[in-house]
């Protein structure tokens, strides 16, 4: 058997897309990204199951994730690609009908030269400093990129998941600046943007940590759970040592469960200090480091000893998890590993 058992609500995507397609206009599009692997729950089930709900524009990082995508999706959903026309991205592009989302002068070059005829989309900086057409950029090139005709203009916010960051104004002021008057679509606004109210819907919205449970979106539906089976259970005795460098020690006798779970599956090494994991309703603190398979629990205080433990549930979320371990619910999230058994519900 697998380290453990990873279940993913597909209709609780889908709940989540609903929710925050409500929250825009109607005359708003609502896509979603599915960019690494849709954060790592199945890019094929969950992009699946959004187009059946009617979600009709995907975003992903590369050209390779576009062409898995296309494949299972078939002609009809426009698939944008972040990373843009990289080099010896172009038959992929051509190939799987992707939209690159230009970031740079450079890459807008490769693709007005190599695939004119190809849709395409700008990236603008507004602020993040990471992707994107800075100001002065935009001003040389923008005409000429503007003539073929770009199917959307994007920018993205640097700090969207802090309501109260006046970070997200600037960058909604500058976008505005570089792009109203301008005839195509625009989109500045993923999860937390969609949050912060209409000023920031534009034209799309591409939700993508909503869609799978994670804040800023308090009220998504869950979306994963994780149960880790237990491999053995036994005694130690007080004064007794658990783990790697002897980090916990057993101040009275005590029973311990080790379950198929380790930093290789994503349960990051800063995860073992203040961790629990649950025995049905009853927590069990982790003792000792995490290691790359295993965890070790302490189980003194359960009647029984369990088959499987719980890691993550709807009481216990990916950001909950995260924030014992001083992370973000994306970093769990895109780190459960392959070792998992996966079971979707639809």
């Amino acid at each position: 058997m697998g380290t453990g058992t990873l279940h993913i609500d597909l209709e609780a995507v889908a709940a989540n897309w609903r929710a925050l397609d409500a929250k825009s206009a109607r005359s708003c599009e609502t896509a979603a990204t599915v960019k690494a692997n849709a954060y790592g729950l199945g890019v094929v089930p969950v992009a699946t199951r959004l187009f059946s709900e009617g979600c009709r524009a995907f975003f992903v990082a590369t050209a390779d994730e576009g062409l898995e995508l296309r494949r299972a999706l078939g002609p009809e959903p426009r698939i944008y690609c972040y990373y843009g026309h990289m080099p010896g991205d172009t038959a992929t592009i051509k190939r799987a009908d992707l939209v690159p989302l230009i970031c740079s002068v450079d890459q807008l070059t490769r693709h007005l030269e190599t695939l004119p005829r190809q849709p395409f989309g700008i990236q603008l900086d507004t602020g993040m400093n990471r992707l994107g057409l800075k100001m002065w950029e935009w001003a040389a090139v923008g005409e000429l990129a503007l003539q073929a005709e770009p199917v959307l203009l994007m920018s993205h916010l640097a700090s969207a998941d802090d309501p109260d960051s006046p970070q997200s104004a600037a960058q909604l002021a500058l976008f505005h600046e570089m792009t109203d008057g301008l005839p195509m679509p625009r989109s500045l606004a993923a999860t937390g943007g969609i949050l912060l109210g209409p000023e920031y819907h534009f034209d799309m919205v591409r939700p993508g940590i909503g869609l799978y449970g994670g804040m800023p979106f308090a009220g998504a539906d869950p979306v994963v759970s994780l149960d880790l089976p237990v491999v053995a259970c036994f005694d130690v005795a007080e004064g007794e040592t658990v783990g790697y460098n002897a980090t916990w020690q057993a101040r009275a006798p005590s029973r311990i469960a080790t379950i198929a779970g380790g930093y290789a599956d994503g349960l990051i090494r800063a995860l073992g200090a203040g961790m629990d994991v649950m025995a049905g309703p009853v927590p069990c603190p982790v003792v000792g480091r995490v290691s790359m398979d295993l965890l070790t629990v302490d189980i003194s205080h359960l009647d029984r000893d369990p088959e499987s433990l719980r890691v993550i549930d709807a009481h216990r979320r990916v950001d909950d998890l995260a924030a014992v371990a001083g992370t973000i619910g994306y970093e769990i999230l895109t780190s459960l590993g392959s070792r998992y058994q996966r079971h979707y519900r639809a």
